[in-house]
């Protein structure tokens, strides 16, 4: 019998038991058949643009027809408009502007949201989607085909508006915490100047034009909506509030034109209103492709 040195025969132990596993060299804890699950993309957007820098000084002399006349000062005064106060710039931002005449004042506010997942399955779109939908159906929308089928139905949609949270559009846009869970809420606390009980929809009382009502846009962004709405503000005028929501990507726009009388000499113009405020929102989407 040959004699097998004690190192040898060692090694030839190792190198046996190694051979006999049948590993193939796979880590111990490996899991046959388990994937790995890839986190859902990021939203397209990271950042938020500055709100008051947002609309052009050509849209705002357009918005804000009564500011033109103002001495130089002033209409600087009024084309840089307000900040809203929040507390994450990158999460959401918002901007208003006001012009007073002695006929009537005009105000126009715009708020946007960055919306973000925290759920690596859902992605920051998808998370933005589920926001919109909910603004989209608490303003009595709730599909992209579906919108009042009367006048009736809308005037029942838009019931009075409040600092409460209610049903009506005013608070479909805002309220207390956003909906992805953003504690900010520039849009309740800085809302258009309305107030009192609702007078009606788009159009005059009683003989809405059916294409005014509110309704779903398809041709904004990612998903658009607008709502028209008309409060009494005193004993006999009243407040036209139009707004228009879009969503484009991780990120929901909210603009808010309002129009209130000085005096009593029947509701604001509904077409002019959704025109400009329609108008707006095209340039902003545009905006957020650059």
């Amino acid at each position: 019998m040959a004699y097998v040195p004690g190192t040898a025969l060692l090694a030839a132990l190792v190198v046996g038991c190694s051979a006999s596993t049948g590993t193939g060299g796979s880590a111990p804890d490996s899991k046959p058949g388990e994937a790995t699950v890839a986190a859902a993309a990021p939203g397209k957007y990271r950042t938020l643009p500055d709100p008051c820098r947002a609309v052009a000084p050509s849209a705002l002399k357009d918005l804000l027809p009564v500011a033109a006349e103002l001495p130089e000062d002033q209409q600087k005064k009024v084309y840089e408009g307000a900040a809203t106060i929040t507390y994450d710039t990158d999460r959401r931002v918002g901007c208003r502007w006001k012009s007073e005449a002695p006929d009537a004042s005009h105000t126009l506010f715009i708020d946007f949201e960055r919306v973000v997942s925290y759920d690596p399955s859902v992605s920051d779109d998808d998370r933005a989607r589920e926001v919109y939908t909910k603004k989209e159906t608490a303003a009595g929308l709730s599909s992209p085909s579906a919108a009042p089928s009367s006048t009736k139905d809308a005037e029942k949609r838009t019931s009075p508006s409040s600092d409460s949270a209610s049903g009506s559009a005013s608070h479909a846009l805002s309220g207390p915490a956003s909906e992805d869970g953003n504690a900010n809420d520039p849009a309740g606390k800085n809302g258009s100047d309305t107030g009192g009980s609702t007078d009606g929809s788009a159009g005059s009382a009683g003989s809405a034009d059916e294409s005014l009502l509110p309704r779903t846009l398809d041709d904004l962004g990612d998903g658009a909506f607008l709502d028209d709405l008309l409060t009494r503000a005193g004993s006999t005028a009243q407040n036209r509030t139009v707004s228009v929501v879009f969503r484009t990507s991780n990120v929901i726009v909210t603009i808010e034109y309002t129009e209130q009388p000085a005096v009593p000499t029947g509701p604001p113009d509904s077409k002019e209103l959704q025109d400009k405020a329609q108008s707006l929102a095209r340039k902003l989407v545009d905006k957020f492709s650059e």
